[in-house]
């Protein structure tokens, strides 16, 4: 057996094996060439970081590591050649480390049991679940600006507060955080909302995002390992554009219900006048504050494993 890193043409074959491998799966959704081609042609694709096995002169399977993520698939193997998944394996970990990573992940549906086995037969433990709500703004309660305290946009300013608001939630280091947030190509900084305290400070901070363009909520497998556009804990990871999508986080998390609902009034007076027809949320499950939120206005739609593992 043969392990290679990515070489152009791999597309269709990789295609093919993750259909073969993975069709008798719940919720199965096959793959494209043209699906792999995007994420190859992307910027800061790494060659290096995906890896084939060959048997005979033949790919019978194949494993991928994203590591601007730490986010790394199970091995996708060809029947009568699962012998190479542990090898295939071991090479993506081994490209983690040597790249300086100290955890890697996997999100993977909640009902592909033989997958999640994979995992923490290696060593991986569920670190979070990842929980899908939408909402219909009918069903909301009365929203007013409860607190009392003003709401206006994100400014460059913001961003330290922003960065100790997010200890434990947000995925991008304090330095990166103006550029996802003041350049982002698929949300403007208009759409982040900040509620101030007396001292103009942040108190917390939300985002509502529209557009006829993105997927309507209702309509999106809840089930799916997918992390959504703009909700807090999905920065720098591969994400789907769900219209109508809220999301927010809190300095004190005793004032979540109050500053959750300030934000939420705002964000949906302004959403709700164009093509949103039903609220998306998204929140992982160590942010209990935030997941009593939602549980509370929100309906839960589907939810899903996130398995990380250490590294040494």
């Amino acid at each position: 057996m043969n392990i290679r890193t990515f070489q152009p043409g791999d597309e269709v074959t990789q295609a093919a094996l993750f259909n073969v491998a993975a069709f008798a799966l719940p919720g199965f959704k096959a793959a494209t060439a043209e699906d792999v081609k995007k994420r190859t042609r992307a910027r800061g694709f790494d060659p290096g970081a995906r890896f084939y096995a060959e048997e005979g002169g033949q790919v019978v399977g194949y494993c991928v590591l994203e590591p601007e993520q730490g986010r790394v698939s199970v091995p996708w193997c060809r029947k009568g050649h699962e012998s190479a998944a542990g090898p295939l394996f071991d090479a993506a970990l081994d490209a983690a480390r040597a790249r300086g990573l100290s955890t890697v992940f996997a999100a993977y549906r909640r009902d592909w049991e033989s997958v999640l086995t994979f995992l923490t037969d290696r060593g991986f433990t569920v670190a979070r679940e990842v929980v899908n709500y939408w909402a219909d703004p009918v069903d909301l309660p009365t929203l007013v600006n409860r607190s009392k305290l003003p709401i206006d946009r994100l400014r460059k300013a913001d961003l330290p507060a922003v960065a100790a608001m997010g200890q434990g939630l947000v995925r991008l280091p304090a330095d990166k955080l103006e550029s996802y947030f003041f350049a982002n190509p698929y949300f403007p900084a208009e759409a982040v909302l900040v509620l101030r305290g007396a001292d103009e400070e942040p108190v917390a901070v939300g985002i509502g995002l529209e557009s006829p363009t993105y997927a309507d909520v209702k309509k999106v497998d809840p089930l799916a390992p997918c992390f959504r556009l703009g909700a807090f804990g999905t920065e720098g990871l591969n994400t789907k554009r769900v219209n109508g999508l809220f999301s927010f986080m809190v300095a004190d998390p005793g004032r979540a219900l109050t500053a959750g609902l300030a934000l939420l009034s705002e964000a949906s007076q302004e959403m709700t006048e164009g093509t949103v027809t039903a609220l998306a949320g998204q929140c992982p499950s160590d942010a209990p504050h935030l997941i009593g939120f939602y549980a509370r206005y929100f309906k839960e739609h589907g939810r899903f494993p996130m398995l990380e593992k250490r590294l040494t």
